[in-house]
């Protein structure tokens, strides 16, 4: 496969960095994925490193093609889950630690992503946002409403309120996943937190990830960006991406 990939993590104006993320390449597959630990529950670093072990694991267990991708992180994010939610089995369920996922699979010119929480995915073509995922959030469906304009949802008391995640109840949470949808030579997928995408518009991080300049370089400068905006109250902010190559 002909790719660039590059990762990123700030902490921001946080005492400590709960995010984790990793990019893994294996035979023709590659796998990215990003996890938010959820503030103000115990160990919301451990579930989030809980979350993306158990992922690339599966990843690396699995030998041979992957002929059904949906499936493929459907079950791995389940798994995740369960994973989590046994770190806090002896805790009262709000200390519970808890996280959000996000993951994407590229194999044979193809990407297949899932989501739980307020973790984004873009897919970004021609300088512009061609999909994304939807956050499981309040005001996401607030906005699917037509009730609340992007404008508003910046400024919205509910904006940090995730009400899917794993971690917590072991009831398995909403996990949504795309169909298989091929890429592009340029194209760029692009997976982050919420102290990334909150602060920068869609479209601004469209036009600097779309352009000719090394992904590293640009996912580093909107990182930076991000956090400086955000600032004195910035998230922790990461981010890994892929441009296809064709």
């Amino acid at each position: 496969m002909n790719v660039e990939t590059a990762q990123v993590t700030r902490q921001g104006n946080r005492s400590e960095n709960q995010d984790r993320a990793d990019i893994v390449t294996m035979e023709n597959r590659i796998l990215l994925t990003v996890a938010d630990g959820m503030g103000g529950h115990v160990g919301g670093d451990v579930a989030a490193e809980t979350a993306v072990h158990t992922l690339v694991d599966r990843f690396l267990r699995t030998t041979g093609s992957i002929l059904d991708p949906v499936e493929f992180l459907r079950a791995s994010i389940a798994e995740a889950h369960h994973a989590v939610v046994s770190l806090g089995e002896e805790l009262d369920t709000e200390l519970r630690p808890r996280t959000t996922i996000t993951t994407c699979f590229v194999a044979d010119g193809t990407a297949c992503w899932a989501h739980v929480g307020d973790s984004r995915v873009y897919l970004i073509r021609d300088n512009r946002i061609l999909a994304r995922t939807r956050d499981h959030s309040a005001v996401e469906i607030l906005a699917q409403q037509g009730l609340l304009n992007d404008a508003d949802l910046a400024l919205h008391p509910l904006r940090n309120y995730v009400d899917q995640c794993l971690g917590g109840d072991p009831e398995l949470p909403t996990i949504s996943v795309s169909e298989p949808r091929p890429i592009l030579a340029g194209d760029v997928l692009l997976l982050c937190s919420d102290g990334l995408w909150a602060p920068l518009s869609d479209a601004h991080m469209a036009q600097q990830l779309g352009g000719n300049l090394e992904l590293r370089t640009t996912l580093e400068a909107l990182a930076a960006e991000a956090e400086t905006r955000a600032s004195p109250s910035s998230d922790n902010v990461t981010a890994t991406a892929l441009r296809w190559q064709g």
